[in-house]
């Protein structure tokens, strides 16, 4: 790939270069990486994970995550240089040059594995090496330019963490753990496929073959429903026939992917309205937070009490109200 050159745009001081390094990670991606490896940590323990452990995992994801998105910073220069989203990234800019940001790179992911390969296993440590691999190879350098099944096939990069906050607590993967990895698969598409909706004239200028360039926007709009339906039988597999998960996390997953559904359903009435897409798209995130905060919840104990405590309540009640009636 061909340097660019332009103005240099140099970090003045430290806080400036702390900024572009912190930048060039994608931290506010990271964040939905982390929820999900913490749920899976906390489903696989019983809601008893060990919290060293949890603050390693995280933190070794985040390190790991960090690395994929820096080196596919590096990769895409070229073309964030040319979006005016992406423009002001400190690759393109000039503020961080690519040979540094590759040193950057590396470490992170070097402590990343030495640190779940230390306080975690080998297993979680691989997988995390993984992520990137699919992350950069798959996605970033092979499809991202050439294929509108790009965050299909790709996605499976992001669905990776579950796996690894898994294997970080048990040691191996279990049906549950493939599931959480399934759940985060199948959520990929209509997430991004609602932001490329969004900006999909920048990816056009770019020759980037999204889905919503190549295809449409109707069609687009199509597949999310699609992806957006099979996302619900998929999140209660958990519940049943797994029986990983009970009744709290069972209603919030039908509400929550419900209400996925329909704001699908919206957009496919208004394909072209970047307004209804980015309604989707922040709605997505939201889904994924609050389907893995009720994994939490239902993880814990008090909540299993609380459950028999009103199942006796109400079974109490009912008999009573037999009594009257006879």
């Amino acid at each position: 790939m061909q340097d660019i050159t332009y103005a240099d745009r140099r970090n003045r001081d430290l806080s400036e270069i702390v900024q572009s390094y912190f930048q060039l990670t994608k931290p506010r991606i990271i964040v939905l990486l982390l929820i999900t490896t913490a749920g899976a940590m906390w489903i696989a323990s019983e809601g008893k994970v060990d919290p060293i452990l949890l603050l390693v995992t995280v933190f070794s994801g985040a390190l790991a995550a960090a690395s994929a998105n820096t080196i596919n910073c590096i990769y895409d220069r070229d073309i964030d240089y040319i979006m005016e989203r992406t423009r002001g990234r400190p690759l393109p800019s000039g503020r961080v040059s690519p040979r540094d940001a590759l040193i950057f790179a590396i470490a992170l992911a070097v402590i990343a594995f030495s640190l779940l390969y230390v306080f975690a296993n080998l297993l979680a440590a691989g997988l995390a090496m993984s992520g990137i691999a699919v992350y950069v190879g798959v996605y970033t350098v092979w499809l991202k330019r050439t294929s509108t099944q790009n965050i299909v096939i790709g996605g499976a990069a992001g669905a990776i963490p579950p796996l690894v906050g898994w294997a970080a607590v048990t040691g191996d993967l279990s049906w549950a753990a493939w599931v959480l990895f399934a759940i985060i698969f199948v959520w990929t598409p209509p997430h991004f496929w609602a932001l490329a909706l969004m900006i999909k004239d920048e990816y056009a200028k770019v020759g980037v073959p999204m889905l919503p360039v190549v295809e449409g926007c109707e069609f687009t709009s199509r597949q999310i429903l699609a992806y957006s339906i099979l996302l619900l039988p998929v999140t209660l597999l958990l519940v049943y026939p797994l029986h990983v998960m009970g009744v709290v996390y069972g209603v919030s997953a039908l509400v929550l992917g419900i209400v996925f559904i329909f704001k699908a359903w919206q957009l496919l009435g208004n394909a072209s309205d970047r307004l209804t897409a980015r309604d989707l798209f922040k709605y997505s995130i939201l889904y994924l937070m609050l389907l893995c905060i009720a994994m939490g919840v239902d993880s814990l104990p008090i909540t299993d009490n609380l459950l028999v405590y009103i199942g006796a309540k109400v079974t109490e009640l009912g008999a009573m109200l037999l009594t009257k009636l006879s």
